[in-house]
């Protein structure tokens, strides 16, 4: 059986009616869910760090709880449940975004307390000797420290965290893999459709990867 390949229905009005509007959602998603996940996932990561049972349990809890789970039960889960909790219904760009703070966060709490514990114990003595708080060695000292050691880091699984986006197919939200999709069957060419998707992500995954490793050189160049 021979394959028939034809990529010429391949237009700007078909990429700005059909993909755009995806890969617009896909992006936000990503921007979002990262600035998200991150600001919860230090919160996290200050928790487990903290040495107080009744902080360390609950985060050490949702993190090892949220790792061990797919994300795409999680999307499932919230979008499906969480209607019957709250009694009305959920957009599912709206669940999207949610489930992807929560659960990145976890991905992302785990990054800041390596990079926070990379940080040698000594500048967090001297600023006890200062006479900073807590808050303020961790605020003012040890975060922005550890934020530039995990930069790469960081950019890696927003990476990935951009890969996952596709998953939000499963509960119809319209992300660059729907509008190729949604493409592909009005013009007949899903097989043509779902291969220009899996280029484009490559392309694009690829290129920040390559952006991330020259970030990554010029902080160690830093250092």
């Amino acid at each position: 059986m021979k394959l028939a390949l034809d990529f010429s229905f391949y237009n700007w009005d078909l990429l700005s009616n059909f993909v755009l509007k995806g890969l617009y959602f896909s992006v936000m998603l990503t921007v979002v869910a990262t600035i998200g996940g991150v600001i919860f996932g230090t919160v996290l990561a200050l928790m487990r760090l903290s040495g107080r049972q009744w902080l360390v349990v609950p985060a050490t809890i949702y993190v090892n709880g949220m790792r061990s789970i797919p994300l795409v039960m999680v999307i499932l889960w919230f979008f499906l449940l969480m209607p019957a909790i709250i009694g009305r219904p959920i957009g599912a760009e709206t669940s999207a975004v949610v489930t992807f703070i929560a659960f990145e966060a976890a991905y992302f709490s785990e990054i800041m307390r390596a990079g926070i514990q990379s940080i040698s114990r000594g500048q967090v003595f001297a600023g006890m000797a200062m006479g900073m708080t807590y808050g303020q060695n961790m605020k003012l000292v040890i975060l922005p420290q550890a934020f530039r050691n995990m930069l790469p880091v960081l950019l890696t699984q927003t990476i990935i965290l951009f890969q996952d986006t596709s998953l939000v197919y499963a509960i119809g939200a319209y992300d660059m893999l729907k509008g190729f999709e949604v493409a592909g069957k009005n013009f007949g060419r899903p097989i043509e459709a779902y291969l220009a998707a899996a280029v484009l992500y490559f392309v694009m995954c690829y290129a920040l990867s390559w952006g991330v490793k020259r970030l990554h050189k010029k902080i160690a160049i830093i250092r």
